[in-house]
């Protein structure tokens, strides 16, 4: 054999591993989870989700989003996912579904999943969803902005958010809100993320704050994987379990893809 063909045999066998170890890296189990919640409620309700995906091996890192800006939002998500190991799994919550949409075209986002969350196409926002529901619809407990930001009445609150979460903690959630900006829920998709990454979704039957025919509508829409379980908006905080083993269903079901 010559130099000449020596030189080139080498470099495609050179090339050959580096694919090669390309190809077993892909297939690598997704084993990172980024958890993004939504308007007027902080990290800490994935505390239950959270406890079983890590006994169950996962990396699971809760963002908190500042929900001033949808733009702020995707930044935070972003670094977020750019610190996990390996490829991730992005969950987002309600508000947090828009958060996801935008953030997930990342090269290390392998699937997306919606948690009875607000899965927007391009040039929509949360607001733009809301703004005529359908006759008969609950309306959430909007209180009227103050200083560009939006609380729910914190009487009501149980009832529309959390309505089968124990009354202590939903108690505790009404109070402790997170303002939620009204730039945040005015923030448009640009490309989401479900028209290019294989995506799953929660509909939880009893939600009083996005209408499960609404949920069940961008589900479709969004050719996701879905499941439907009864709940409330707050199903991640009442039946942990079952949102954890959907979340693992998705990073087994990215594997394939």
């Amino acid at each position: 054999m010559s130099n000449v063909a020596a030189t080139i045999a080498s470099a495609a066998l050179a090339v050959g591993v580096s694919a090669l170890g390309s190809l077993a890296a892909d297939a690598q189990p997704v084993k990172s989870v980024v958890l993004v919640h939504g308007g007027f409620v902080d990290g800490s309700g994935w505390d239950g989700v959270y406890q079983i995906l890590k006994k169950d091996g996962y990396d699971v890192t809760i963002v908190q989003n500042p929900t001033t800006s949808l733009a702020d939002d995707v930044a935070v998500t972003r670094r977020a996912i750019a610190a996990a190991p390996g490829k991730v799994i992005l969950v987002g919550h309600s508000y947090g579904g828009a958060v996801v949409s935008e953030a997930g075209t990342d090269p290390k986002v392998a699937g997306v999943v919606y948690i009875t969350a607000f899965a927007l196409d391009a040039g929509e926002s949360v607001a733009s969803l809301i703004a005529n529901p359908p006759p008969g619809a609950p309306v959430p407990p909007i209180l009227p902005p103050v200083d560009g930001f939006l609380m729910l009445d914190k009487a009501k609150f149980a009832a529309s958010f959390a309505a089968d979460v124990r009354p202590e903690v939903a108690a505790f959630m009404a109070d402790s809100q997170v303002p939620w900006g009204i730039a945040a829920l005015e923030g448009k998709v640009t490309v989401p993320a479900w028209k290019s990454k294989p995506s799953w979704y929660l509909v939880a039957t009893d939600d009083h704050m996005i209408p499960p025919p609404a949920q069940r509508t961008m589900a479709k829409r969004a050719g996701a994987t879905t499941v439907e379980v009864p709940g409330s908006h707050a199903v991640y905080v009442s039946n942990p379990g079952a949102v954890a083993s959907f979340i693992e269903q998705a990073a087994a079901g990215a594997d394939k893809k």
